[in-house]
């Protein structure tokens, strides 16, 4: 390696210009920590091949190191506009903040590149990680183990001062298993939350109603919101498709039916927790019957509550939902003859006006083999087993998660 750089230094004498000996040597003079040399060499580069994204992360990787922090910040940032998701220049720039001594903005960018980075098929390890960059990032995985930790801690702390440290201790163990330091103690192997699994919870594909009496006023509705719904559905006035895929292929994976497609339609009283005014206006009496649940209410997530309606032939394929902190719940409203829906392998046949509620962690999927709609109302709702204190506690973790993830570019669904 040394005789290479004596060699390209050799070219540099005949051709200061020579592209490949500049970026050779620029590299070298970073990597040995002879920064003066390196920022000069890659400033020397930038000016002959400006758009050169790699040059140009180079420069900003010499200008940080060099301690010109916002040079370094403005060449990197004009990376990322034009490539987001160009993860070196991402963990450079974080690099910045986190020697400017804003931690924050260290945290959200270390975490986005390395999450970007490893969904390329980088840094998952160190045969996919570069020898020059292994310690570096081992450092950011910390950084950021430690950042969230402390991130999340501080939202729970006025719970804590709030209800006690005993009450949230459950909250803080589902914390840990979120943030992958100890592992989840499924009780059921069936139940699979995809984002976040909180431990110590009655594992069971379906909820006794006996747990959930709010049940029973629902229920006894059951007359009054059939005829609101019969109304909308005659005049096919506010349903739209529940599910939105950019490729049919996505859909596939979904939901399929005669047509090759299937349909499932919606008609939403709340959607990712906003109420839907128009909806509700047009079936006053369910919506205020509604508002009388147990709702899970979290900013921009929750409830999601809608009639639901199947049209014939339509399966919607096996898929898991995001946590066991909410259960599902049907009550059916039209139900012709073949239709069912089926919770971790156990088979359950609606019944018109008898409430039905489950773990959606568990792999689930429901069909209409019949040539009639399938409608029922569909909503989440609190796990019955939370404390309030757990349930306030989840609230403000998912709201925080989802403000985080939108910093580092990611959309938190619990659709």
């Amino acid at each position: 390696m040394i005789e290479a750089e004596r060699a390209y230094a050799a070219v540099l004498d005949a051709d200061p210009n020579h592209i490949e000996a500049l970026t050779f040597v620029a590299a070298r003079a970073l990597a040995a920590g002879r920064v003066s040399d390196a920022l000069q060499l890659y400033e020397c580069l930038a000016t002959l091949r400006p758009d050169d994204a790699s040059v140009l992360t180079g420069l900003g990787q010499a200008r940080s190191e060099s301690g010109q922090l916002d040079a370094a910040r403005a060449v990197l940032g004009a990376i990322l506009e034009r490539a987001p998701d160009a993860f070196v220049a991402r963990f450079h720039l974080a690099q910045t903040y986190e020697r400017g001594g804003d931690t924050h903005a260290a945290l959200v960018h270390y975490f986005r590149a390395i999450n970007d980075a490893q969904t390329q098929g980088r840094w998952l390890n160190d045969a996919t990680t570069h020898v020059s960059i292994r310690g570096p990032v081992r450092r950011a995985m910390a950084f950021v183990d430690k950042g969230r930790l402390t991130l999340y801690n501080r939202v729970l702390e006025p719970l804590r001062h709030r209800f006690g440290a005993s009450e949230l201790r459950r909250v803080e163990h589902c914390l840990r298993i979120y943030l992958h330091m100890e592992p989840p103690p499924y009780q059921d192997a069936r139940q699979r939350p995809s984002f976040l699994y909180f431990p110590s919870l009655p594992a069971t594909p379906y909820l006794p109603k006996s747990s959930m009496p709010w049940l029973q006023a629902l229920e006894s509705s059951v007359p009054t919101i059939i005829e609101e719904m019969l109304r909308v559905l005659d005049e096919q006035r506010g349903f739209e498709p529940f599910l939105r895929f950019h490729k049919l292929e996505e859909a596939r994976n979904y939901l399929t039916g005669n047509d090759g497609k299937g349909g499932w339609n919606a008609y939403f009283f709340y959607r990712h927790g906003e109420r839907y005014a128009a909806n509700c206006e047009q079936c006053p009496r369910t919506a205020a019957t509604l508002e009388q649940a147990p709702l899970l209410r979290i900013h921009d997530h929750a409830p999601e509550i809608c009639f639901s309606l199947l049209t014939p032939g339509s399966h919607i394929l096996p898929h898991r939902g995001v946590t066991n902190t909410r259960i599902v719940v049907h009550l059916p409203l039209l139900v012709p003859e073949n239709a069912a829906l089926n919770v971790g392998g156990e088979p359950h046949v609606w019944r018109v006006g008898e409430a039905v509620a489950f773990d959606d962690t568990y792999e689930h999927e429901a069909w209409n083999r019949s040539a009639s709609n399938r409608v029922i109302v569909l909503m989440d709702a609190w796990n019955p087993h939370l404390s309030e204190a757990e349930r306030e506690a989840v609230t403000d973790l998912v709201i925080a998660i989802g403000e985080f993830g939108k910093e580092a570019g990611q959309v938190l669904s619990l659709a």
